[in-house]
């Protein structure tokens, strides 16, 4: 059965913030070592590989999805983290000595798979709807630093040593995991919880018809799902377009680019915080729209001035749109499969869309496309695709 428990927490609890610095150094660490793990395939003369990296990161979160909702939710979310960081670190010491970068960075992304659900979820179990948002504005402002250094520190050591690098890594990894330790230990969701593999795999399946049957949780659904798969696209882009519009070709450049929409989303998340609540999340929809002609101007840009203002708007018009439909998305899961499970739903959504995001970027590059054409044609797709869903979300409720 359900445990549905909301304990209404202060903001500023002990246990929040315990939440907030094992996410912030996680975070930190995911976000260095991908920089580090550009640079080594950089080095080794294979910059085509670059796209796979994210892929191999990506998949585990498909093929467990069935499985991770299910262990958040049948254990302390906290001691769930705890372990996700463990094999996050695991994965981090692989790279360090030697293992492939592509095999390295998939156990990592497993780490992240199981951490996911976990670390969203327990904000449902410990917040209550009134404070959900900001709960959620809170971890994302924390997330969005953590990447914000992440990127740089990454970008500025890969330049200059990757074995600086790769402690700085291993040392964030260890402190999340000291951090998790004083989570609040909170009841599993599910004191029912089963783990046959094929009892699980229809369960996710009656998950995944629940969710995308619920008008609130599909919405919010496609829109995180179209906002990461277009934020890890122009993450890699990102690699391209620097060399050739801006003639810079160090790693440093393209990190702090990504530094720079790393700040907008915490601007976004503060204004969404203060200006949207679950009452009136349809206001999310304006960051979206104008996300897709954000993106598409920075295919005329050729000064890394006017770029950092670019990609601050884009991550600005980004916090605005995801993080509402994120605190949307666990009230609803949080009222019907579990929060965990929904994440989990989140999380095999999402990574479709970015396998499919990444995937299509990978073809463009094989085929010839200049770099210039693919960012315009990837705007135009983002103002289709969210000017789509305005239109649903605007229909759906006049019905």
């Amino acid at each position: 059965m359900n445990h549905r428990t909301t304990l209404d927490m202060p903001l500023l609890s002990t246990g929040m913030l315990s939440v907030l610095i094992a996410q912030f150094f996680s975070a930190l660490a995911d976000n260095a070592i991908l920089i580090a793990a550009i640079a080594i395939v950089k080095s080794q003369g294979m910059a085509n590989l670059v796209p796979m990296l994210q892929e191999s990161f990506v998949l585990p979160f498909i093929l467990l999805a069935p499985f991770v909702g299910q262990i958040a939710d049948a254990f302390p979310k906290g001691r769930v983290m705890l372990v996700a960081n463990l094999i996050k670190l695991s994965g981090a010491l692989a790279m360090v000595f030697g293992v492939n970068p592509l095999t390295a960075y998939a156990i990592i992304g497993v780490g992240a798979a199981m951490y996911s659900p976990a670390k969203y979820g327990i904000l449902a179990q410990m917040f209550g709807a009134a404070k959900l948002v900001r709960a959620n504005g809170m971890m994302e402002g924390s997330t969005i630093v953590a990447i914000l250094i992440g990127v740089i520190l990454g970008g500025l050591l890969a330049d200059h040593s990757l074995q600086a690098a790769f402690i700085g890594v291993v040392s964030a990894y260890s402190i999340a995991a000291v951090a998790n330790w004083f989570i609040p230990a909170l009841p599993a969701e599910k004191t029912n919880a089963n783990f046959n593999p094929w009892l699980l795999f229809k369960e996710f399946k009656t998950s995944l018809a629940t969710m995308f049957g619920n008008a609130d949780a599909r919405f919010s659904l496609l829109g995180t799902s179209v906002f990461w798969g277009s934020g890890t696209t122009l993450r890699l882009m990102l690699f391209a377009w620097v060399p050739a519009a801006l003639l810079i070709t160090d790693n440093q450049t393209p990190a702090n680019l990504m530094g720079a929409v790393s700040i907008g989303i915490v601007l976004g998340a503060v204004g969404a915080g203060l200006w949207i609540s679950l009452a009136n999340v349809n206001r999310a929809l304006i960051g979206g729209l104008l996300l897709g002609a954000v993106i598409l101007g920075l295919a005329f840009v050729n000064n890394l001035g006017i770029a950092y203002a670019v990609m601050i708007a884009v991550g600005i018009c980004g916090g605005s749109f995801v993080v509402p439909l994120n605190a949307l998305l666990q009230e609803r899961g949080h009222e019907t499969i579990g929060a965990g499970n929904a994440l989990a739903v989140q999380n095999f959504a999402e990574n479709i869309a970015m396998l499919v995001f990444v995937g299509g970027y990978s073809l463009a590059t094989q085929a010839g496309i200049s770099i210039s054409l693919t960012i315009v044609g990837f705007g135009l797709l983002l103002l289709v695709v969210i000017g789509t869903l305005a239109v649903m979300r605007v229909n759906a409720r006049n019905q």
